[in-house]
């Protein structure tokens, strides 16, 4: 099922997630429906705070967007994971910028500083536990997604003359003026 995606404005995407309990008879239908909506909503990464549930878990697709000369060498650098409970061991590495949107913030970019790898802790969708390094673009998706649950919108790490820049934009979607592809839920 197609869930709506919760708008910039959205007093969840702004809150710490809370951790899940490997009881949760509801996680895996949940998880079915995040890709589906983030398929829906042409995403490469959801966060269950995006959708209105205050849970610490997040999926990530950056198959869909491998480079073409990767593609020929048949070497898949892409991933495509669910993050259950995810800690940031560490990140490290060169710090690179790079152009970030959000499926909660239509219509609005920004360069974004982060470092380029990432040791994260998490359990799989089988409550499995793993310890990863993640690098290049799967590092940079999985922070995006990651602060989602610690209550972290990229437009915080924008530059203060972008975020004065995108000050309107801001206003308007938190209003539900923006028109999207995909359902919406807007701040009331």
């Amino acid at each position: 099922m197609i869930l709506p995606v919760y708008a910039y404005g959205q007093k969840v995407l702004k809150a710490k997630a809370k951790e899940i309990l490997p009881n949760d008879d509801d996680i895996l239908k949940l998880i079915e429906n995040m890709w589906e909506t983030m398929y829906n909503a042409k995403g490469i990464g959801l966060a269950a705070p995006q959708i209105g549930k205050s849970i610490r878990l997040f999926l990530v697709d950056t198959q869909q967007i491998e480079k073409e000369e990767e593609k020929e060498e048949k070497e898949k650098v892409g991933i495509k994971r669910v993050f259950i409970n995810a800690e940031m061991v560490k990140e490290f590495g060169e710090e690179k910028s790079y152009e970030e949107g959000c499926l909660s913030i239509p219509d609005v970019h920004g360069d974004i500083n982060r470092l380029s790898q990432i040791e994260i802790k998490y359990l799989t969708e089988d409550f499995e536990e793993r310890t990863e390094i993640f690098d290049g673009m799967n590092a940079r998706v999985i922070q995006h997604e990651y602060d989602h649950i610690e209550g972290k919108l990229f437009t915080e790490k924008l530059q203060p003359l972008r975020k004065r820049l995108i000050k309107r934009k801001l206003e308007n979607i938190r209003k539900g003026n923006v028109k999207v592809e995909y359902r919406m839920r807007f701040a009331k």
